[in-house]
């Protein structure tokens, strides 16, 4: 799917740098085929070392040069960059953003403030455990972007984890629970290593029984295709340890504060978006 096509990386972060070695790992696509574009020129040389991929330090060389365009970019510098090369953006080209907050009629009408061009736009939202290929990424297309765009899209970011497909009114729920959920595990991780530590293990061996601990029961759960209740029952024993704990959670209000700490994001995702499109406007 990847076979013969340029892709490039406008931004060298640690997101592009997981999808670099996720895709050259998993052979989707050869390095030479790769290329990068960075302000930082340590970082184009690192990534240059490192991978082996091609560093470009103009942003216009990369997309004249490139069939997919990864944009892998803060939200507030994409207006600046966007225009510095969108006349060499057509209908031939796909672009793919990482850019949080961003939505796709931002890209579209910047990259075709004339109208008519037909820009294929894809916008993702990737988590941070990306960067260690166990990544989900949540992915939504513009109107011109063809299915194979999309499948396009979903292959480059399978080199990191799972993807789904998502409608762009929804990206801020996802934003809420997969883009914001991993602080939420290592903040449960931390206390049950605390707790570890409370009754009398070394705060190494806690470690490492709180972390295999949530690593195994989200193996188990992704590939015994139970539900997680199922799977919960499957520990707890009448008059057990495990259902002393667990009424000591559910006193404690703690599925009520995760759903609380997901809306919370999810609206404050919103917030953030209604304020990227404002400053946005207010900058042409």
């Amino acid at each position: 799917m990847l076979t013969n096509k340029k892709l490039g990386f406008i931004g060298g972060g640690n997101m592009a740098e997981a999808l670099v070695k996720g895709l050259i790992t998993s052979s989707f696509i050869e390095a030479k085929n790769i290329f990068v574009s960075d302000p930082i020129q340590e970082r184009l040389g690192f990534l240059h070392k490192e991978y082996k991929i091609k560093a470009i330090a103009d942003n216009r060389e990369l997309v004249q040069k490139c069939d997919i365009l990864i944009l892998a970019i803060k939200p507030q510098v994409v207006r600046k960059v966007l225009e510095n090369f969108s006349d060499l953006v057509d209908g031939h080209k796909l672009v793919i953003s990482v850019a949080a907050g961003v939505s796709i009629d931002m890209i579209e009408g910047i990259l075709d403030e004339e109208g008519g061009k037909k820009v294929s736009v894809v916008r993702t939202m990737p988590n941070t455990p990306a960067l260690v290929q166990e990544g989900v990424t949540a992915i939504c297309s513009s109107e011109h972007a063809t299915k194979m765009d999309v499948k396009i899209a979903h292959r480059v970011f399978e080199a990191v984890g799972q993807t789904v497909d998502v409608e762009e009114v929804h990206i801020d729920a996802v934003t809420g629970l997969s883009g914001s959920g991993p602080a939420y595990i290592f903040m449960i991780i931390e206390a049950l290593s605390d707790a570890g530590v409370k009754v009398g293990l070394s705060r190494e061996v806690s470690n490492i029984l709180t972390i295999q601990t949530v690593l195994g029961s989200a193996k188990l759960a992704r590939e015994s295709g139970k539900h997680p209740g199922e799977l919960k029952d499957m520990v707890t024993s009448p008059g057990g340890t495990t259902i002393s704990g667990l009424h000591t959670l559910e006193e404690g209000g703690l599925r009520t504060t995760l759903m609380n700490a997901v809306e919370i994001a999810t609206r404050r995702s919103i917030a953030l978006g209604k304020n990227s499109a404002k400053n946005d406007r207010s900058s042409k």
